[in-house]
């Protein structure tokens, strides 16, 4: 009963969360309970959180990320991410998406970082997309509308997941090279493998992951046609 009496913090937790109590709170009152349970006085508790947030602070860096798309979208980013590919009369939802996931899957081969659900796809691919639908057709409904969310978000992960690690540098590429490298010596295999083989292998990886989801986009494309049927404005 005494070691039990250490994960009263997981107790805490659970119940502050079923209330739906600040999280932030409930997590720092679970720590302080646990640290003065085991035997910590309050400063040991204090400069254990510390050195936790400093080792730790740059995995919370993505945050600020959500309240500044936040003000954007509060600015009209939203509204003008729709106007502009309003006017852009041969842009359709499939098109629009094609060109995205290309975007996305040559910047993840180099390594570069311009995507992301919360920075692209919320704001910006959604939107447009879902605006491509509603200047061809007029209203949508709310299935068409959630196909378009999923199959936004699917572009962005496609394109990141299938391509990173073309580059040769990625953290999933060298944990490849390591893994593998590791099983070869542990079994007594005269084999080794480097990073430039992983990322040289990788490419045609990522180039049938964009012809499929091109070709699944202008399918959708064909969908929305049947299902719609006709333009606003009485054009086929």
């Amino acid at each position: 009963m005494g070691d039990a009496i250490k994960l009263i913090g997981i107790v805490i937790v659970i119940i502050g969360f079923a209330l739906k109590f600040d999280t932030l709170a409930t997590v720092v009152v679970a720590g302080i309970v646990t640290g003065l349970v085991g035997g910590m006085s309050i400063m040991d508790i204090l400069s254990t959180l510390g050195s936790a947030f400093l080792t730790n602070r740059t995995a919370t860096l993505f945050i600020l990320t959500l309240p500044v798309i936040g003000l954007c979208e509060r600015m009209g980013l939203r509204d003008k991410a729709v106007d502009f590919i309003s006017g852009i009369k041969s842009a359709t939802t499939g098109r629009l998406l094609s060109i995205w996931q290309v975007i996305r899957t040559i910047a993840s081969a180099f390594s570069l970082r311009i995507g992301g659900h919360p920075q692209f796809i919320r704001p910006l691919i959604n939107p447009m997309a879902q605006a491509c639908a509603i200047a061809k057709y007029g209203e949508i409904d709310e299935k068409t509308e959630d196909e378009i969310k999923g199959m936004a978000a699917g572009t962005e992960n496609y394109g990141n997941f299938f391509a990173q690690n073309c580059f040769m540098g990625s953290s999933g590429t060298l944990l490849i090279v390591s893994t593998l490298n590791e099983i070869f010596k542990s079994n007594n295999i005269a084999q080794e493998v480097t990073a430039n083989q992983i990322a040289l292998n990788s490419i045609p990886i990522a180039v049938i992951s964009v012809i499929v989801g091109i070709g699944y986009a202008l399918w959708y494309d064909r969908k929305l046609k049947k299902r719609f049927g006709k333009k606003q404005g009485g054009e086929k």
